[in-house]
Parts: structure tokens; C-alpha cells; sequence
């Protein structure tokens, strides 16, 4: 009995014009264990890319192309050549490099194998056997990001190698993605950063920030303070309290926060330095 693989290789558009539903028997056939390409070829009512994946054995990625030229054609069917003769592989390897005007960051675990991520720009993707005693598939999804200042149609890989122990012949996607860059986001300006000093024994201090905009529906007001002569073993509480004076004079408090700053342990009295976030949901009026 032959080891070979069963492929049947369709070209379609995808338009059913007769006969009976063409699902229902291409799921019997991959049931059957028949590897089935779908060659699209665009028809006088265009084509269904849905229909040939849904038609094609898993993952669409390897066993649909649509509307390809001829140097895509000879590859192909010199892949399916390979595949079908060498079945299975074993000790894959897969060196995936994204273009510079992207980064890797993050990587999904893979259906088969293990992925790392050698650097910013690349992924290794190892896979110890596929399809030995089987037809077989393995998909791996990463996440990129475009860092680059300039828009248009990018391709995303700048290369991918594949080896394996059986020599096999591997065609990948060349995906390409569309970069808009036209809107240009200009943060707001930070505000001044105010110094103040308590002297004596105020129990309380107030500051006037001056004339914040808060144009954005919040912000995040940071605070630096240092308790003087701070004695051992006593807890110190601190109160802050937001507000904000609108243009008819009325002041509204826009947040409030309170601490209580550890005690320390030192031998004797010492100055405590903390900072300290709040009032993180500033509105205006």
C-alpha cells in the first residue's frame, strides 16, 4: 500500500452554478483523508476567497492561493510535488524576520512546536515532527508593530527560511499591510512643576498650581515630599486635596487622597522622601 499522500488540487472561483452543494463533498474527502488544494481563479462574477477556504484542507495559508501568475503556479506545484513524494517532516526549523518598518510584540503559542523571539525583528519557530503519520497542519499568529514615520503599502516579512531534516520545499503568504500616518497626535504641553515648602508646624499648606488647561479628560497629578525630622516608630498621614477655581470664581474639588507614610525604624529622627500619584480622573468645567 502506498505511503503517498491523496491530493486532489481544484481550480474555482467559487461560484456554484449547478449540482449538488460542493461543501458537503469536500468535507467527506478531507474526511477521507484527501489533502485538497484550491487554486481561485477570478470568474465573470468575480471570486469567493470564503468558499475556497472553507473547501480547502486547513491551514488556508498553505492550501489556497488565489489568482496566482505562473512563477506562483510552478512554485506551488513544486511544493505539492515535494509534499506529496517526501511525506512528513521532522526536526523543522523556521526563521521568520519582519521588515525594519515593524516589531515583533508578542507571539501566540504555536498549534505545534514552540516560538521565541530572538530579537525586536525575528522569531524562530521549531516544530520537532509534522504529517509523519498524517496529514497535518500548524499555524503560529504573532503581533507587530509599525514604528516607522512614513505611510503606504508595506510588506510585513523581510524573509523567511524553513529547513527540515527530509529536505522538503515550503511556499509561505507574503502578507502586506496598509500604514496610514496622516493624522498626526500632538500631546498636550506637561504643566510647570510647582515647588513648596511648609515651615514651622503648619498643619496644612496650600499651593496654587496657576493656570492649568486640562484640555484631555484626565490627568494624573504627581507629588514629591519630604517629611522633616520624621522619629522613629510614629506614622505620619497626609491629606491631599484637588480643587479647581472656575472662571466665576466658584471652586469645585476635582479630588482627594489620603497616606499614611509607614513608620521607620532608624535610631533617630530623619527626613522621609515620597512620591506619591492622585486625583488620577480630573474633569474641568
Amino acid at each position: 500500500m502506498s505511503s503517498n499522500a491523496k491530493v486532489m488540487v481544484m481550480f474555482t472561483d467559487g461560484k456554484t452554478t449547478s449540482g449538488i452543494p460542493p461543501a458537503p463533498v469536500a468535507a467527506a474527502a478531507r474526511a477521507a483523508g484527501i489533502i485538497i488544494y484550491c487554486i481561485g481563479l477570478t470568474g465573470a462574477d468575480g471570486i469567493d476567497v470564503s468558499v475556497l477556504n472553507d473547501w480547502a484542507t486547513d491551514p488556508d495559508a498553505s492550501h489556497v492561493a488565489v489568482t496566482p501568475d505562473d512563477a506562483e503556479l510552478e512554485d506551488l506545484f513544486a511544493d505539492l510535488a515535494a509534499n506529496i513524494s517526501k511525506p512528513g517532516a521532522t526536526d523543522i526549523v523556521i526563521d521568520e524576520i519582519v521588515s525594519p518598518d515593524f516589531v515583533i510584540t508578542s507571539i501566540t503559542s504555536p498549534t505545534k512546536g514552540t516560538a521565541m523571539s530572538v530579537d525586536p525583528n525575528t522569531l524562530q519557530w521549531k516544530i520537532p515532527e509534522l504529517g509523519v503519520s498524517g496529514n497535518e497542519g500548524a499555524t503560529l499568529e504573532f503581533y507587530i508593530r509599525h514604528t516607522a514615520q512614513d505611510s503606504g503599502t508595506k510588506k510585513v516579512n523581510q524573509s523567511i527560511t524553513y529547513s527540515d531534516t527530509e529536505g522538503n520545499s515550503v511556499t509561505f503568504p507574503d502578507p502586506s499591510v496598509t500604514v496610514d500616518c496622516g493624522i498626526i497626535v500632538t500631546p498636550e504641553p506637561c504643566p510647570v512643576p510647582i515647588d513648596f515648602k511648609a515651615d514651622g508646624c503648619e498643619d496644612f499648606l496650600t499651593v496654587n498650581l496657576g493656570d492649568t488647561y486640562l484640555e484631555s479628560t484626565g490627568r494624573i497629578v504627581e507629588l514629591s515630599v519630604t517629611i522633616k525630622n520624621v522619629c522613629p516608630h510614629r506614622r505620619t498621614a497626609l491629606g491631599i486635596i484637588l480643587t479647581e477655581t472656575d472662571c466665576r470664581g466658584t471652586e469645585h474639588t476635582r479630588g482627594i487622597k489620603t497616606i499614611t507614610i509607614p513608620a521607620h525604624s532608624f535610631p533617630s529622627c530623619r527626613d522621609i522622601d515620597s512620591e506619591y500619584k492622585c486625583c488620577n480622573t480630573i474633569t474641568t468645567v
